[in-house]
């Protein structure tokens, strides 16, 4: 839904542009105070300083906003998330408390193994309702738009049963969030093809792309390029094709050890490139000479006891950078906005001003949309995050706690309690 909303008295904070800033231009945003924002339909069609408005409610046949000098940004892009699954796996958190790698607990059977057994058992009403919960709860924290991927069906009837419910769930009338699905066939080996990784990405190219395409249910593919999953030639193989079938591309990159999926998102000119952890000083380059999007998942390098990755290097050699949370049943079982933008300030040396354009323009962005969303400017969608103060520092400052009080998705007003 849509609606018509005058928003004044607020203090606006925001990147400008239609494509993802790199390097310096990301700490750089217009601050209008006492601004107006005026939503036709759900789109920007004013951007500026006060009009005269000076009371809430409903007249002139438009809602009107007061934000008390409040701070108003851009909503934000939640740009890399797995929020469709089955099952929870707080059993394998506690084994990696106790000191067991990632690695090691996939190959005794737990990792994307444990939740692909759970997600193959429910159903789409089950699945569907747990992932409209995420959705609920993604909205109290700002965000408007978001990333989903598929990835634990690895077979025909679960990946597209994962993609219809983003659809349907992107096809609500009364959603608060818009939905943007990749298929990711190819985040683990299938137990079906052990020993036969090649046979599994043929299967994904010939059997699985050609299908998810001719139904439109994703706009993206990506792959978990990483040691002892997919090499950097199947990656190659399976994302080539993708794009020769007019999919945009993502990568899992570089995430476990350096292994040259930087390099390989520049090559095939990807959107993104995700985790990065140990991305090589080449792959940052090949990055910011590219345009390819860094998108950075903190939150999971917290949950994994993992060096951060270099996000200030990469800012600061060119690169476009993006946060994301990485919600997900097993590395990372965290939405959390708040704590995301706490650890790229703290841990990863981003500004706050970086921290805001990684989390609107750069997010969308990495998800194509950044000539609609992602920014606070006229013909963009009237998608907003309202804080609890007129200082957007708060932002870090409110560690893993709640700033906004108001999300607004289409000029519609969405209280954040």
């Amino acid at each position: 839904m849509s609606e018509n909303l005058i928003i004044f008295n607020a203090r606006i904070v925001t990147p400008i542009g239609f494509s993802a800033r790199r390097g310096e231009e990301m700490s750089q945003l217009q601050i209008i105070e006492n601004g107006t924002v005026e939503v036709t339909k759900g789109i920007i069609t004013y951007v500026g300083e006060n009009r005269g408005e000076d009371r809430d409610g409903y007249y002139q046949n438009y809602w009107h906003y007061n934000a008390r000098g409040h701070c108003l940004l851009p909503g934000f892009v939640d740009s890399h998330t797995h929020f469709v699954f089955g099952g929870e796996r707080s059993e394998e958190f506690s084994w990696r408390l106790k000191g067991e790698s990632y690695m090691s607990i996939m190959e005794r059977g737990g990792g994307i193994a444990s939740t692909v057994k759970a997600t193959r058992e429910m159903n789409f009403l089950r699945l569907r309702s747990a992932a409209e919960t995420f959705l609920k709860k993604m909205s109290t924290m700002g965000v408007t738009t978001v990333e989903g991927k598929s990835g634990y069906g690895l077979d025909r009837e679960t990946e597209l049963l994962q993609l219809k419910i983003m659809r349907s769930l992107n096809n609500d009338e009364h959603k608060r969030v818009d939905i943007v699905s990749t298929f990711l066939g190819a985040h683990a080996l299938p137990k079906e093809y052990k020993g036969r990784s090649d046979a599994y990405i043929d299967f994904l190219i010939h059997e699985m792309l050609p299908v998810v395409r001719a139904n439109a249910l994703a706009e993206c593919c990506d792959v978990f390029c990483e040691q002892g999953v997919f090499s950097i030639e199947q990656s190659r193989r399976l994302l080539q094709a993708a794009k020769d079938q007019g999919f945009l591309l993502k990568l899992h990159a570089d995430e476990i050890v350096s292994f040259g999926g930087a390099e390989l998102a520049a090559e095939l000119g990807a959107l993104s490139a995700d985790h990065l952890l140990h991305a090589s000083d080449a792959g940052i380059r090949a990055m910011a000479d590219t345009g390819v999007v860094a998108t950075l998942l903190p939150l999971t390098a917290f949950a994994l006891k993992e060096p951060y990755a270099r996000g200030r290097e990469m800012i600061d050699a060119g690169c476009a950078v993006a946060l994301a949370t990485d919600l997900n049943p097993g590395s990372c079982f965290s939405g959390s906005i708040p704590l995301t933008i706490a650890l790229a300030c703290i841990y990863m040396k981003l500004s706050v001003e970086e921290t805001i354009t990684a989390l609107t323009l750069n997010g969308a962005a990495a998800l194509q949309r950044a000539n609609c969303i992602g920014s606070i400017e006229v013909g963009k969608q009237g998608d907003f995050v309202v804080l609890n103060s007129g200082d957007y520092h708060i932002l870090p400052y409110y560690i893993g706690m709640n700033s906004v009080i108001m999300t607004i998705k289409g000029g519609m007003l969405y209280p954040a309690n």
